[in-house]
């Protein structure tokens, strides 16, 4: 199809490209080769030949929800409102859902566009610099690895609230079972982590509905509390300093850790090229996601303020076990004993579903990593199924790290891992964003109307900007406690933002030894892009939802 971006008349799949009459005519359609495959495409034949396309919209949608929803909202919801209040935390949360809105409006465009392997880390290097690329890439592959140990050994920490079995055994098994799901067909860990997805989502309604009747008296022998905690102690909570002050810093601190629990969301588009129409797909996916898990954050996090008081001693409880969730706490002083053993069964199902997931993202980035040839060439061999199994195998390896529970108490080095990879996901999100406005950039400044996109919507001109800038300032101050008074802790400081200087290393060496250079933005290759787009067999419309859908408000 040659010569199809000529004046305002031309059309690309349906969809008119407002172009500026003066700008050049192309002969031939362009390829890109300075940034991106060696065949000059976007979406590399290395990814169309080797891996399979097994993931299903349901699996896509379900996959990101399982990834934002995990121990992160069962276990660690009470220390916010224990830092924040009932209102504090609602209001952090809520903040964070709009930067969640932002990121997955702002990816389901791009990857619409570039549903290529390792998601915005292959995206960085077509729209803004290889060597951003290799930093981002790499940090992910480094978070990932350490992730998969972190999750194991909060599983571990779950197991032990009912049995005292030897952890070394526990960990062999997570390890074994993990090693099964990653290496087969993507098909069968997409069923998997909709199977537990499904299962948080049942929790979550359930204790949302669990709460409400304890709040609302609907048990005997308990006292309707309605917003009683809202009133005493109070809606805030002062953290660190006094009066309004203090206030603002307990829902800053809220804040920040409600990105932590949100994080996963980003993970929908890691495997873009195993998805069934993923340039449909994945943005539905992406609109849809964030309203889901927004809601069901919103309304835990309202019932957690009715349910317990923000200065009740239990929400300091650090086992790391169903005994420190709020919603067990709730349902212990009701009398209702068996809520404990639930929570802690779903808290490990998720911990095994995150591990899973830090292997599907670090796997299919190193993947990504080695077709740009940011890591090595043996990392592209594939078995089978269309799974690299080399990058499972060495992600597998670092899983071994797990065993350290063994000799030290596993929620011990649980938290050794997490403060490691904590800052990881502020990263991410600051490239998305960065990814997408560059996008826009670039369809300005060679006269290309955005609504020449696959999926675009006019909100995310200012969205992304907004993402860009939330994130960067809760990055730098997410460990702001140290350096309050008599707060200071080095360990703290370091686990706070050794991810900084990590990328910006990684980022300024790469370009120091390979010279790269900003990609200019009349170089980023739209056209190539928006032609594989149109050409795409596999991009076709999505069927109209059926009766079903319509009512299925998980995945419909």
């Amino acid at each position: 199809m040659s010569r199809y971006f000529q004046t305002a008349d031309d059309k690309l799949g349906g969809k008119e490209i407002v172009r500026d009459v003066e700008a050049p005519v192309l002969d031939t359609v362009p390829t890109f080769k300075a940034a991106s495959s060696e065949d000059g495409q976007i979406v590399t034949e290395q990814e169309r030949q080797n891996l399979r396309r097994g993931l299903s919209q349901r699996h896509v949608q379900m996959i990101a929800i399982a990834g934002a929803i995990g121990t992160g909202l069962f276990l660690g919801l009470g220390g916010s409102i224990a830092t924040g209040g009932p209102l504090g935390a609602l209001l952090g949360y809520m903040f964070v859902g709009v930067i969640v809105c932002s990121i997955q409006f702002a990816l389901g465009e791009v990857t619409a566009l570039l549903p290529v392997t390792g998601s915005f880390v292959r995206h960085a290097e077509v729209l803004v610099d290889p060597a951003l690329s290799f930093a981002i890439g790499w940090n992910i592959v480094y978070g990932c690895f350490l992730s998969v140990p972190s999750e194991i050994s909060a599983a571990v920490v779950l197991i032990q609230y009912w049995t005292d079995i030897n952890a070394a055994v526990w960990v062999t098994i997570l390890i074994v079972v993990s090693v099964v799901v990653a290496i087969s067909f993507i098909r069968v860990y997409g069923e998997v982590e909709f199977f537990f997805a499904l299962l948080k989502i049942l929790l979550v309604i359930f204790v949302v509905i669990l709460g409400l009747v304890i709040s609302l008296g609907g048990v005997p022998g308990h006292p309707r509390s309605g917003f009683h905690y809202w009133k005493t102690p109070g809606p805030f909570v002062e953290y660190i300093a006094t009066g309004n002050w203090g206030q603002f810093l307990g829902f800053w601190a809220v804040m920040t850790n409600a990105v932590y629990s949100f994080a996963g969301v980003e993970s929908i588009a890691m495997a873009a090229a195993e998805t069934v129409n993923p340039r449909q797909n994945i943005p539905k996916a992406c609109k849809r996601v964030f309203a889901r898990v927004t809601i069901f954050y919103l309304a835990t996090v309202l019932v957690v303020g009715m349910l317990v008081s923000s200065d009740d001693p239990a929400l300091g409880e650090s086992s790391g076990t169903a005994a420190q969730s709020p919603f067990v706490i709730a349902a212990s002083s009701a009398g209702i004993k068996v809520i404990p053993s639930v929570v802690n069964a779903i808290c490990l199902t998720s911990a095994w579903s995150a591990s899973n997931q830090s292997i599907l993202a670090g796997t299919r980035t190193l993947y990504g990593l080695a077709i740009k040839g940011h890591a090595p060439k043996i990392f592209l061999r594939t078995n089978a199924w269309g799974v690299p199994y080399m990058c499972v195998l060495l992600q597998v390896a670092f899983s071994f790290l797990a065993y350290m529970c063994v000799s030290n108490s596993a929620l011990t080095v649980f938290w050794w891992f997490v403060d490691l990879t904590a800052a990881g996901t502020l990263v991410s999100w600051i490239c998305i964003s960065l990814n997408h406005i560059r996008l826009l950039q670039a369809l300005k400044k060679q006269n290309i109307s955005p609504d020449a996109l696959p999926w675009h919507n006019r909100i995310t001109r200012y969205t992304s900007w907004f993402a860009l800038i939330s994130c960067t300032i809760i990055l730098l101050t997410g460990g702001f406690t140290v350096f309050t008074k008599g707060n200071w802790d080095t360990a703290s400081f370091v686990s706070s933002y050794l991810d900084i200087p990590l990328v910006l290393c990684a980022y300024g060496g790469y370009k120091l030894i390979r010279r790269t250079k900003i990609v200019p933005l009349d170089m980023v290759p739209l056209e190539q892009a928006l032609y594989e787009a149109e050409n795409d067999p596999e991009n076709v419309p999505l069927k109209k939802d059926s009766l079903f859908s319509k009512f299925n408000i998980l995945w419909g």
